[in-house]
């Protein structure tokens, strides 16, 4: 792949990352708010979440074909926070009456949202990875910074966002049938792009790029029906404080739009290397 090619795809992940870093801000501020910082630790993800945003608009910027050491240690905080959160997050459910119980699954810590932060942390490292190795070792670039490698990550991460939508839409009995479109749409879009990174068919590329598309449409669509939700719970949102609190959250369906994004530069990568 050129320079310009790989800088471009390194972009568009940093874009990625920079949309589920927002996510994460936005929802952990809120999530730990209602649960009043409690624990010191609580003011973490969103500081970190904040950090990787701010890294991830500059390097969406950034057209220079080198990785920047500040970034890189940006996004390797992302991804230990989110791992060290997901800890806690499970503590959270096990020390509950009842443990691992459909109760706490819904109504306490959620038990997939720091893997969002990590998520972001890896897709920003892949952009600097991208841009780095392309400016050393253009000739060895595919082998260093495998197109199916990221179109793997993306793919497992879609199916386990879309688990958490199932999880949570299962709790609202999927009273709108709406809400049935975050639970099917991006599966089938992490199965095809899965296995366009196995296969390596250009006819199954082209299916698996037309339903990420609709994943990153969902998530613009997601936040428009969760703001109809919060103006369904009593006051509306003349009573914002609360039912801002009380939910379905909003920033939450944009993750889909993140990992749709870095599915595509995965596929990006992928044509080119094959073009060669």
């Amino acid at each position: 792949m050129k320079q310009l090619q790989r800088t471009r795809a390194a972009r568009q992940l940093n874009l990625s990352s920079a949309v589920l870093a927002f996510s994460v801000l936005a929802d952990s501020a809120v999530e730990h708010y209602r649960g009043s910082f409690q624990n010191p630790a609580m003011y973490t993800p969103p500081g970190v979440a904040a950090l990787t945003l701010g890294a991830s608009l500059l390097g969406a910027l950034d057209t220079r074909p080198r990785r920047h050491s500040t970034r890189d240690v940006v996004y390797a905080a992302a991804a230990l926070t989110g791992v060290v959160g997901l800890g806690f997050h499970f503590f959270n459910i096990g020390k509950r009456p009842g443990g691992l119980s459909w109760l706490n699954l819904f109504y306490a810590a959620p038990i997939g949202a720091p893997m969002a932060l990590v998520l972001a942390g890896l897709l920003g490292r892949s952009a600097e990875s991208t841009r780095h190795t392309g400016f050393l070792r253009p000739r060895s670039a595919s082998r260093r910074a495998s197109g199916r490698v990221l179109a793997g990550v993306s793919a497992a991460g879609l199916a386990g966002t879309a688990a958490e939508a199932a999880l949570m839409h299962f709790r609202g009995a999927f009273h709108n049938p709406a809400m049935i479109a975050p639970v099917t749409v991006p599966p089938v879009a992490a199965t095809l792009l899965g296995a366009a990174a196995v296969t390596g068919h250009r006819r199954m590329s082209r299916w698996a790029r037309l339903w990420l598309k609709l994943t990153a449409l969902l998530g613009f669509a997601g936040v428009g029906f969760h703001v109809y939700g919060v103006s369904r719970n009593m006051g509306g949102w003349r009573n914002w404080r609360q039912n801002v609190l009380n939910g379905p959250p909003l920033p939450a369906p944009p993750s889909f739009t993140g990992l749709a994004l870095s599915g595509l530069a995965a596929l990006s990568m992928m044509d080119e290397r094959g073009r060669r």
